[in-house]
């Protein structure tokens, strides 16, 4: 580690254990360090009691006795998600400029740009954020038990494993065009959805490495990362759409176009900022033949991480394919509430993120306790967070819609259909967190397996029934079933983790990272 670091490590060490007074309690560095002045001692400094720290740690984890408390959770988490909230509603902004951009060409524009979108998403980019995942178990551990060179390593194994799984991605975004056509009833809805697939194929290698580089940098505590890429990246995108589409005059083949130049530039940036910053750069031990073996411990945790992303992606997505088959108008109202309700959706989740990774730290530091008080806190926000949503979505039903559209018939349907998703916000919320804290253990797979059984034996059958059975709701019944399926979810993996012995999961993250580290 360098200077800086190990400051850091023996900060939070020496606070931990004066927390639980377990040693004299003195000033902090940042106390210490600040400009002398005439008040100033002239002898006075931080002693030098790095050695009783490391041994009163060690003596204290060994024995059990480090316990956090819910006031300094707080803390971390909240400066862990601060950054990652504003890199997330950026990043999600990508696709919101593409949607605000087209939507004012026309309703048969705004309406594929949405199916492109939502194509996209359950093909492509939900696989790689979902693969990706794994990294938010192994880097984050990795990191936790000082194993640094070990964190570049799964950076390395997940971009060659995302690239490799590219190609198969592709093969379906170039077919896009004949599969839409196959379950779309408006042909030229379809084509145009498809010609936006062949173009932002171009970009997905640049989304894949982003996305791997984010889990890389977000394990070492630096969010602040992605938040100073996307500083930059999302308003050139956002100039680059009106640029091609509106400027230059491309129409709807400029959005893509945005899309695919932009997805390349992000893992540029992060490269940039990487090689800039020594103690990241530590991390990262050169490229090696060992990133091309070992995959087997990622793929396990990479598949139901998968599943767990994917499970609720596909089914909102279903949803889009659904309304378009009730009328233009209501594919065009499913695509201004699947872009609101996913924009919510960019606060508790990057709350997981941090709670996954915080929850991982702790755990590879072999302290039990403190993770469980970690994932106590993270879901207390998830509370908060999620009753802050329903009453925003709730309060601006009526004047949201008209920033993505001028048709009055789509206005009035997102204006009656938006109390429902407020509803959900708060299971939302909740189920985003259980996710975050489930990935920080290492057990995607429960999040994988419940998603699965929510949504797809009892969701989606409710919201057919409901939309195009005897009810008739329409685009109203098409969100029921998801609601449902939210509530299921955050209830079960709620009482799964209450249940859950948290020394086991330090003794299976220590077998994790030994396999690795032979």
């Amino acid at each position: 580690m360098s200077r800086a670091e190990w400051a850091a490590v023996e900060d939070d060490e020496r606070e931990l254990l004066e927390d639980n007074n377990l040693l004299e309690r003195r000033p902090s560095r940042k106390s210490v360090s600040r400009r002398p002045d005439e008040r100033t001692a002239l002898l006075d400094g931080p002693e030098d009691d790095g050695p009783e720290v490391d041994a009163k740690w060690d003596e204290a984890v060994v024995a059990g006795r480090i316990q956090t408390t819910w006031k300094r959770e707080v803390a971390v988490l909240s400066r862990y998600s601060r950054s990652l909230i504003v890199t997330f509603v950026l990043q999600y902004s990508l696709t919101m400029a593409s949607i605000f951009t087209v939507g004012h060409i026309g309703k048969v524009e705004l309406g594929a740009v949405s199916l492109a979108t939502m194509t996209a998403n359950i093909t492509g980019f939900s696989v790689y954020q979902g693969l990706a995942t794994s990294l938010d178990t192994l880097c984050a551990q990795a990191y936790g038990s000082g194993r640094k060179s070990l964190v570049g390593l799964q950076l390395q194994r997940m971009v060659y494993f995302l690239w490799l799984v590219t190609i198969p991605i592709g093969a379906i975004w170039l077919s896009g065009t004949w599969i839409l056509k196959a379950i779309v009833p408006e042909t030229r809805t379809a084509e145009l959805a498809g010609l936006y697939l062949k173009i932002i194929l171009l970009g997905a290698p640049g989304y894949a490495a982003f996305e791997s580089g984010k889990r890389f940098v977000q394990a070492q505590g630096k969010f602040e990362a992605t938040l100073y890429v996307l500083l930059f990246c999302a308003p050139f995108n956002a100039f680059l759409n009106w640029f091609l589409v509106w400027h230059m005059e491309l129409g709807f083949i400029g959005a893509p176009i945005a899309v695919a130049i932009t997805d390349t530039l992000l893992p540029l940036c992060l490269l940039l900022y990487v090689y800039t910053q020594p103690d990241t750069r530590a991390c990262w031990p050169g490229f090696t033949r060992r990133a091309l073996h070992n995959w087997g411990p990622m793929i396990r945790l990479a598949l139901p991480g998968l599943v767990m992303v994917l499970a609720e992606f596909l089914a909102f997505e279903i949803l889009t394919l659904a309304a378009s088959w009730l009328s233009s108008t209501h594919l065009a109202a499913q695509s201004v509430l699947s872009t609101l309700t996913a924009l919510t959706f960019q606060i508790p989740f990057p709350m997981s993120i941090a709670a996954s990774t915080r929850i991982a730290n702790l755990i590879g530091a072999t302290l039990g306790s403190a993770a469980k008080t970690a994932a106590g806190v993270a879901l207390c926000a998830a509370v908060f967070v999620g009753l802050f949503n329903a009453v925003l979505l709730s309060a601006l039903r009526n004047y949201v819609p008209r920033l993505f559209t001028e048709d009055e018939g789509v206005i009035a349907l997102v204006a009656a259909v938006l109390p429902l998703c407020a509803a959900f916000q708060l299971f939302d919320a909740l189920t985003a967190n259980c996710n975050g804290i489930l990935r920080g253990l290492g057990r995607q797979e429960v999040g994988g397996y419940v998603n699965l059984f929510a949504y797809y034996v009892i969701a989606m059958p409710l919201s057919f029934y409901t939309a195009f059975g005897a009810p008739q709701w329409g685009l109203y019944g098409l969100w029921a079933g998801p609601a449902l399926a939210l509530g299921i979810v955050a209830a079960i993996e709620g009482v799964f983790i209450y249940r859950l012995s948290w020394e086991g999961a330090v003794e299976d993250a220590r077998k994790r990272n030994a396999e690795d580290h032979r």
